[in-house]
C-alpha cells in the first residue's frame, strides 16, 4: 500500500485546465472533466485543483464547474481559489469537495483559517503557500497567484498557519513552477522541519525520482505535480497520466 500520497495538481482557469511556468504563460492542456475520468481510471488517490483566476480578479469560485467535476471524481477533491468566507467554503463542501486550499485569505486574514478549522475541522482546511526564493536566501510568501510580494517569510507564516488550526500546508514553488527540474528542496525541508502538519510539496516534479527526493531529503509527508502528470515527451505533447501504483511503492515505501 502506499503511503506517501502522489497528488495531481489542476490548474482551472476560465472552462479549461491550463499549465503554467513560474506562474505565468498558462498553456491549455485540456477538458477538466476529461483529465479527472482518466485520473479515476488510473485509481489516483487525491486530486488538487486551484482555479488560478478566482483570487486573481476577485471572483467567486464558479460553483457550476466545481458541482460537475466534484460528481465526476471518485477520489478525495481539494478545490483552492477565490474562498474569502465561511459561507463560500460551506458551499464548497456542499458541492462534494473534501478539503479547501486558502492561500491569499490566509495571508489578508489569519483568523479566517481558525474560524475555517473550528467549523469544518482542521482536517479540511489546507494552506496553501506561494514561495518565492530572493536576493537574501530567505523565502517569500507570495499571493494573487504570485503577483503580489507580502513581505512575510514563508517558514514563519507556516508556522502561524499550523497555530491557526490548518491541516496541511501546500506548498508552491513559483521558482520551479512548470520547470520540471525538481523541487526545491531546501524550501520543502525548511518548512518540513518547521511544522509538524503534513505538508505537500509542488512546483516542479519532472520525474518519479524527483517525488523520491521531496520526500527522504525535504521530509514531505506527499508530494504533487502538473506537467508531469500533463504532458510527455521531449516536444511536451499534453497527454494525461499517472504512473502505476506499484511503480510508485517501490520507489516511495
Amino acid at each position: 500500500m502506499l503511503t506517501t500520497r502522489v497528488i495531481p495538481c489542476l490548474l482551472l482557469r476560465g472552462k479549461g485546465l491550463v499549465k503554467t511556468v513560474h506562474f505565468g504563460d498558462p498553456r491549455y492542456v485540456g477538458d477538466p472533466i476529461n483529465a479527472i475520468r482518466i485520473f479515476n481510471e488510473k485509481e489516483v488517490d487525491e486530486l488538487v485543483l486551484l482555479d488560478i483566476q478566482a483570487t486573481a480578479n476577485g471572483t467567486s469560485p464558479q460553483e457550476k464547474i466545481i458541482r460537475e467535476i466534484a460528481s465526476e471524481c471518485f477520489m478525495p477533491l481539494c478545490y483552492g481559489g477565490g474562498i474569502r468566507s465561511l459561507n463560500q467554503a460551506k458551499g464548497i463542501f456542499n458541492l462534494g469537495v473534501e478539503k479547501i486550499a486558502i492561500n491569499t485569505c490566509a495571508v489578508e486574514d489569519p483568523n479566517f483559517i481558525n474560524s475555517a478549522a473550528e467549523w469544518f475541522g482542521s482536517q479540511s482546511i489546507i494552506v496553501a503557500i506561494d514561495a518565492k526564493r530572493q536576493s537574501n536566501g530567505k523565502y517569500e510568501v507570495f499571493t494573487h497567484c504570485g503577483k503580489s510580494a507580502t513581505g512575510l517569510d514563508v517558514v514563519e507564516h507556516a508556522r502561524r498557519m499550523e497555530k491557526m488550526g490548518c491541516g496541511e500546508i501546500f506548498l508552491n514553488s513559483i521558482d520551479r513552477d512548470g520547470t520540471q527540474q525538481g523541487y526545491d528542496i531546501d524550501l520543502v525541508k525548511q518548512v518540513s522541519n518547521a511544522v509538524s502538519v503534513p505538508v505537500i510539496a509542488c512546483g516542479g516534479a519532472g520525474n518519479l525520482s524527483h517525488f523520491v527526493d521531496a520526500v527522504k531529503l525535504g521530509g514531505a509527508s506527499a508530494v504533487a505535480a502538473g506537467s508531469l502528470f500533463v504532458f510527455h515527451g521531449k516536444h511536451q505533447a499534453v497527454l494525461i497520466s499517472y504512473p502505476p501504483v506499484r511503480e510508485l511503492e517501490g520507489l516511495l515505501q
